[in-house]
């Protein structure tokens, strides 16, 4: 049996795996190691598990996680989002739609500190949903407004995702995170557009809501500042050359834990649970990297990658022919698969072609994380459908599939946007100290 052959079955055993619903770092690990053990014995397989797996789990660099994941859910389970949401309906949500609008807005602000588009969605959704219901909106703006939003959780450091493809990839975690912020903003401002465009001419669709004072404005925002602030030390510190991102993810945690206590949003007895649902999801994510560690090795014992590159440049479709080409099959298992075991499965065969093709890796990572918010929101699997779902249960799942198409446009035309203009996602990287 050839290598390539080996490679293939061994791809085609972990999508039937994923497909299966088995986790996804265990599915890469089994099929890494086994591909390994076939192709060049079980000393090597153990040798590559262990070696990988120490390093992994060792690595300064990945302390990032957990410092990140907690200050999320420290944030979350203060009521901070809650905040968030209502200071920027406090501003818009007098307007046409202005509650979606406000969604979307508070959605962009507390993905600063979760770093998850499911727990974005999960948390904002509870309470707009709820407000948003109560003035009427239809159910197809509502759902669809806050499971884009909530997409928005991968691309607004600090993120998963850009954490994932840092690692994979050894690019700068520091530089991915602040290339994400305006990409991240433009995604929120054409977010924000869909919603006006739906409403111009279909009112009914969102209607107005009550009219706020200055006085209630200025007082919700105040009461938004210190989560505001935490997001402002620690993202600025790490554009500032002040703090790593491990450093700023420590600061971070530190910050939301102190003014969660001070203001007595939290007590002791509350982190127990927080601490629990903090080592769980690292533990999953750490479970993910290991896998990709053993999985890599596996292709590039297979030749696979370079067997790809060179069929794609016999293709002759070009430099923005190939990129269009790897987006399209992006889309498409997208279609089926979690955002993040796609990145990890794909990166070891697509990343050497995009540099090879001279693309950014830094631009591309946006690109990437881009591509699987639109994968989270895209029919039949559409993760982030499925958590809208489970907050509104009332709401069809048609509907909200509906919902969010015209948000996937605006997902597209970003995408457009970043290609058409890469200064969009590498201008602040950059000028980073």
């Amino acid at each position: 049996m050839s290598e390539t052959l080996i490679g293939v079955l061994g791809i085609a055993a972990l999508f039937v795996g994923l497909l299966i619903r088995l986790p996804v770092g265990m599915a890469l690990l089994a099929i890494g190691m086994g591909g390994i053990w076939v192709m060049d014995g079980s000393r090597a397989a153990i040798a590559t598990m262990s070696s990988e797996t120490y390093s992994s789990v060792t690595s300064y660099g990945l302390s990032v996680i957990p410092l990140f994941v907690l200050m999320g859910n420290v944030a979350g389970a203060a009521g901070y989002s809650q905040r968030l949401y209502e200071a920027a309906h406090a501003w818009v949500g007098r307007f046409r739609g202005g509650l979606a609008s406000s969604t979307v807005m508070g959605c962009a602000a507390f993905a600063a500190v979760s770093g998850s588009s499911v727990a974005t969605a999960v948390t904002i959704g509870k309470v707009a949903l709820p407000e948003m219901k109560r003035f009427n909106y239809s159910d197809g703006l509502a759902t669809g407004s806050v499971a884009a939003g909530g997409t928005l959780g991968i691309l607004i450091p600090p993120s998963t995702g850009f954490v994932l493809y840092a690692i994979l990839t050894e690019e700068s975690i520091g530089k991915l995170f602040i290339a994400g912020i305006v990409p991240g903003l433009l995604l929120s401002a054409l977010f924000v557009l869909v919603i006006i465009g739906i409403t111009l001419f279909k009112p009914d669709e969102g209607p107005a809501g009550p009219i706020t004072s200055m006085a209630e404005k200025l007082g919700a925002s105040v009461s938004a500042l210190p989560l505001i602030s935490v997001i402002l030390v620690s993202i600025g510190g790490i554009y500032l050359g002040v703090f790593t991102p491990v450093e700023a993810a420590g600061v971070g945690a530190f910050m939301v834990t102190v003014l969660a206590l001070v203001t007595g949003k939290l007590k002791f007895g509350h982190f127990p649970d927080i601490l629990i649902e903090t080592v769980t999801m690292t533990a999953m994510l750490y479970l993910i990297i290991i896998g990709a560690h053993v999985f890599g090795p596996f292709l590039a014992l297979t030749h696979i990658p370079e067997t790809l590159a060179n069929g794609l440049e016999s293709l002759g479709l070009g430099k923005y022919g190939t990129l269009l080409l790897i987006l399209i099959a992006y889309i498409i298992l997208g279609m089926f698969f979690d955002g993040l075991a796609m990145l990890v499965v794909t990166l070891p065969v697509v990343f050497p072609i995009i540099t090879g093709l001279g693309f950014d890796p830094i631009w591309f990572g946006v690109i990437a994380v881009i591509v699987i918010e639109m994968g989270l929101i895209t029919p039949p699997v559409g993760i982030n459908v499925f958590v809208v779902k489970g907050v509104a249960a009332d709401v069809p799942m048609s509907t909200i599939f509906r919902g969010v198409f015209p948000f996937w446009l605006a997902m597209a035309a970003c995408l457009l946007l970043l290609v058409l203009f890469p200064q969009i996602a590498l201008f602040l990287p950059e000028q980073m100290k």
